[in-house]
C-alpha cells in the first residue's frame, strides 16, 4: 500500500523489542557520511484475500544533524481502503532515554486538500516532535487495516541519499495460492521463502548498510541501489476485482473502471456536431474539440473513490466544468468519440524527473492522464489539464517516456514525443549600441522552440505585467541592467514558439580605461558551469537535457576605434557536445557568433575529466573580452 511521503511510518507494539537506541552504540561505519542512520525498519504484510490485508510497520530512526530532520516527522494516510488500529511515536535522546511518547490522539488530522483540490475522502495523521537537540532517535509504530489492494510496498533498504541502515526487513505472508509477484533491481537479494500450514511467507532482510550519496548530475537514487518491487496478482477493491499479472489484465482492470462513463448530455452532443460536422479534416476536428475542451472546463483534483483511479463520468465534467486528470481525459475521450473520432486514455507518470517505466513488471507506475489520438502513420497526444497547452505538445512534463495505453483489449505500453536537441532550439539576435562612456542599449530578440519556450509561456499565462518585469530584471547576469519593454508572441503547434522581443540598458556595461574600450562580446548567455576538476566520480555524469542554443550579437561602438586584442574562435565537436565561438571588428561593429548544442548522454566516470575540460572551455569562451582602442 503506497504512502503520501517519505516516511511511511507504520507498525503495531507487537514488532517492537526492547532496545537500547544510545548513539553511542552506532559503529562508525554506519556514520560516515550519513545524516541519519535506520535503526531498525520491519514492515510485515499479512494479505488475508485478494482484497484484505494487515500491514505492521515499526520504524526507529536516529537524527544525527539538521540535515536529518526530514525523517523525524511522520505522516501516514487513511481512508476508504485502510483503517488505522494503533499508531504511537517515542522520541529518545543520545542516551536512548525516552524523552516523550505520543499517541493517535496527540497527532494532527488532515485532509487532502490544497489550492487544486475541491474534495478528497483520503486523510492523513501528521506529526513532529521538532527536536534540535543532536542526535534525536525517533520510534513509530502503527498497524492497518487494508480493505481493498490495489498495490505493495516496494523494499528499498537505502531509503534515500545519506541515511545508513542498521536492520531493515520486509515480511510479506501470503496463502499458499496467491501469487506475490516481485522483480529484484539493481542487483537486490532474493527473498527467503518459507512455508507454514496454509500460508507462503517471503522475508527480505539486511543490515549494516553503509551511506551512499548522490552525485550532482549523477542518476535517481532508483538507480543507483539495489531494491524490489513487488505488486499483487490478484486484487480487489470496492467490488471490482482486477489482475495485474500482465499488462493486458491491468488494462482490462482499467477500462473495467471506464466502463459507461464516456455518455455525453445531449446538449453537449449536438454542440459536438455544430462545432465539427462540417470540418472534412480529422486533425483538424481534433484541434476543434480539444480548444472546446480547453475553453469550457478548468482542472480541479477531485479524489474520490477507488483509490483515486476511476474517472468521473463525462456528464459529470459537462455539467460542473471542471475535473481532474482523469475526469478530463474522459470527457476528452467522450467528445471525440461522439464526434466519430476513436481515442485512448493513457497512463502516465509525469515530472520533469519522473523514473522511467519498467516495462518488464506490470503495475500501477503512474500518476496523471493524458489522451491519445492514433492518426495512422502517428499519433495526437492531448493534455487534458492544462487551458493553453497545445495540441500534440507534451513538453517536460509528459514528454520523452514510456506510458500506458488503455485499449479495448487492455493495455498497451506506448512512447510519448521526444523532442530533441533541433527540436528545443533558443535563437537570440541582438542588436546594440555602445557609446564611449561604456552604456549600453539593446534590443534582444530571442525565438525560444518546443521546451525552451515552456518558461516564457507560463510567464506570459501565470504573470502579471509587474511580475514578469521584476524577473526580466533578475534574468541575465548583467553587472546592472533594466529592460524597459518587452513583448511576446506565440505560435501554437506540436512544436511550439514564443518571440520575446526585449529592450534593455546597461549603465557602465564596457569598461573604459583611457583611449580603451573593454567589451565582453557574450552579452546575456555566458556560461557559469565549472566542475570540480579534483572530484572523483562513481557513478555516471547525465546531462539531462537536450537543447541547441544559437547567438548572433552585433554591437556598434563609436567611430575611431580598432582592435587591440581580439579572442580566437573556438571550435569543440566531439562526445560533450558541440560549440563554435567567433568574434570578428569590421567597420565600427563587434559581430559575435555562438553556437552550443548538448544532447540527453550517459557518461561513465571515466569521461568525466573530458567533461571538465569541455566545460571549462565553454566558460573560458564565454567570458573573454575584447580590447578596443581609440585611434590617435
Amino acid at each position: 500500500m503506497k504512502r503520501i511521503a517519505y516516511l511511511l511510518l507504520l507498525a503495531v507494539p507487537c514488532l517492537a523489542q526492547a532496545q537500547n537506541y544510545s548513539t553511542a552504540l552506532l559503529p562508525d561505519s554506519l556514520r560516515k557520511g550519513a545524516r541519519a542512520v535506520i535503526r531498525e525498519s520491519e514492515l510485515i504484510l499479512e494479505i488475508k484475500s485478494p482484497g484484505k490485508a494487515v500491514e505492521k510497520e515499526h520504524n526507529v530512526y536516529t537524527i544525527l544533524s539538521p540535515n536529518g530532520d526530514n525523517l523525524g516527522g511522520y505522516t501516514s494516510s487513511f481512508g476508504k481502503f485502510n483503517s488505522i488500529n494503533e499508531i504511537s511515536g517515542v522520541l529518545y535522546d543520545s542516551l536512548g532515554k525516552q524523552v516523550r511518547k505520543v499517541k493517535r490522539k496527540d497527532m494532527q488530522d488532515k485532509t487532502y486538500v490544497d489550492d487544486m483540490s475541491l474534495v478528497s475522502d483520503t486523510r492523513y495523521l501528521e506529526y513532529n516532535f521538532y527536536c534540535k537537540v543532536y542526535p534525536y532517535t525517533v520510534d513509530y509504530q502503527e498497524e492497518d487495516d487494508i480493505n481493498g489492494i490495489l498495490d505493495f510496498s516496494d523494499w528499498i533498504p537505502l531509503l534515500n541519499s545519506g541515511i545508513s541502515t542498521q536492520h531493515c526487513k520486509y515480511t510479506i505472508i501470503a496463502p499458499k495460492d496467491y501469487t506475490v509477484r516481485y522483480m529484484l533491481m539493481n542487483g537486490a537479494a532474493p527473498p527467503l521463502i518459507t512455508e507454514n500450514r496454509d500460508k507462503k511467507i517471503y522475508t527480505w532482510e539486511a543490515s549494516n548498510l553503509p551511506a551512499r550519496n548522490t552525485e550532482p548530475s549523477g542518476p535517481r537514487w532508483r538507480e543507483m541501489v539495489p531494491y524490489v518491487l513487488i505488486a499483487p496478482s490478484d486484487f480487489e477493491a470496492q467490488g471490482y476485482k482486477g489482475n495485474m499479472s500482465t499488462w493486458e489484465n491491468y488494462g482490462k482492470f482499467i477500462a473495467q473502471l471506464r466502463a459507461g462513463r464516456d455518455i455525453l448530455p445531449d446538449n453537449i452532443r449536438q454542440q459536438v456536431h455544430a462545432l465539427v460536422d462540417t470540418i472534412p479534416d480529422k486533425r483538424r476536428k481534433v484541434y476543434a474539440l480539444y480548444h472546446y475542451l480547453q475553453q469550457n472546463t478548468h482542472y480541479m483534483n477531485v479524489s474520490l473513490g477507488i483509490g483515486g483511479l476511476q474517472p468521473f463520468p463525462a456528464e459529470y465534467v459537462a455539467v460542473k466544468k471542471y475535473g481532474d486528470c482523469k475526469a478530463l481525459s474522459n470527457y476528452m475521450v467522450a467528445l471525440l468519440k461522439e464526434a466519430g473520432i476513436p481515442a485512448r486514455y493513457v497512463e502516465i507518470m509525469s515530472g520533469n524527473d519522473a523514473p522511467p517505466m519498467i516495462e518488464a513488471f506490470s503495475s500501477r507506475q503512474s500518476n496523471h492522464i493524458i489522451t491519445c489520438v492514433p492518426m495512422g502513420k502517428d499519433s495526437l497526444w492531448l493534455e487534458c489539464t492544462n487551458q493553453t497547452v497545445p495540441v500534440g505538445y507534451m513538453g517536460t512534463f509528459t514528454g520523452g517516456r514510456k506510458a500506458i495505453l488503455i485499449d479495448d483489449d487492455g493495455a498497451h505500453i506506448v512512447a510519448t514525443p521526444s523532442y530533441s536537441a533541433d527540436d528545443n532550439t533558443r535563437c537570440r539576435v541582438i542588436r546594440a549600441q555602445i557609446g564611449a562612456d561604456g552604456n549600453l542599449d539593446a534590443s534582444v530578440n530571442t525565438m525560444y522552440r518546443c521546451v525552451r519556450q515552456d518558461l516564457p509561456q507560463s510567464m506570459i499565462d501565470e504573470m502579471s505585467a509587474e511580475d514578469r518585469t521584476k524577473y526580466l530584471n533578475e534574468l541575465f547576469s548583467l553587472p546592472t541592467y533594466t529592460v524597459d519593454k518587452s513583448h511576446y508572441e506565440e505560435e501554437k503547434g506540436p512544436l511550439p514558439v514564443v518571440k520575446e522581443d526585449l529592450h534593455l540598458l546597461a549603465p557602465n556595461y564596457a569598461g573604459v580605461s583611457g583611449r580603451r574600450l573593454f567589451i565582453a562580446p557574450n552579452l546575456v548567455d555566458r556560461s557559469h558551469k565549472r566542475l570540480p576538476a579534483d572530484s572523483v566520480r562513481k557513478y555516471d555524469y547525465i546531462t539531462d537535457r537536450a537543447y541547441t542554443d544559437i547567438d548572433s550579437v552585433e554591437i556598434s561602438v563609436p567611430p575611431g576605434y580598432q582592435p587591440e586584442a581580439m579572442p580566437e574562435d573556438v571550435t569543440i565537436d566531439g562526445k560533450y557536445g558541440r560549440f563554435k565561438a567567433s568574434v570578428k571588428f569590421d567597420n565600427d561593429k563587434l559581430i559575435y557568433y555562438r553556437y552550443l548544442q548538448q544532447s540527453i548522454k550517459h557518461y561513465p566516470p571515466a569521461d568525466y575529466p573530458g567533461l571538465v575540460r569541455f566545460y571549462e572551455q565553454l566558460y573560458q569562451a564565454d567570458n573573454q573580452k575584447v580590447v578596443l582602442v581609440k585611434k590617435e
